[in-house]
């Protein structure tokens, strides 16, 4: 499966953003998929994660209760709607795809990824 992330750009500290990931090939539906983030200077950070059939989702502490994560299977596509963003949420964002009915945060179990969207948040 090929991902490609958008909807990165620039946001005033408290302003919202919605990144979209858009998936080709087949079964996506059988794919959890997760949106991680990178800092410029830090590692790679989990995000949030979502079933196949999204029914389910986990989020990281430090943006619970302001991003929300979810999919249409039938667009192959799963978003990232992010409120409240804060200094600290700019990264590049990534989204992946695992092979596994079982959502994850682990980077490492994610099977493919997409290529990143900037995201930058003014304070």
């Amino acid at each position: 499966v090929q991902l490609q992330a958008s909807g990165g750009g620039l946001v005033q500290a408290g302003g919202s953003l919605r990144l979209s990931c858009a998936a080709s090939g087949r079964s996506f539906s059988r794919y959890t998929m997760g949106w991680f983030r990178q800092a410029p200077g830090k590692g790679r950070e989990f995000v949030a994660s979502i079933s196949w059939s999204g029914g389910s989702t986990y989020y990281a502490v430090s943006v619970k209760g302001r991003f929300t994560i979810s999919r249409d299977n039938a667009k192959n596509t799963v978003w990232l709607q992010m409120n409240s963003l804060k200094p600290e949420d700019a990264a590049v964002y990534y989204c992946a795809a695992d092979n596994s009915p079982y959502i994850t945060q682990a980077g490492y179990d994610y099977d493919y990824w997409g290529q990143g969207t900037q995201v930058t948040v003014s304070s």
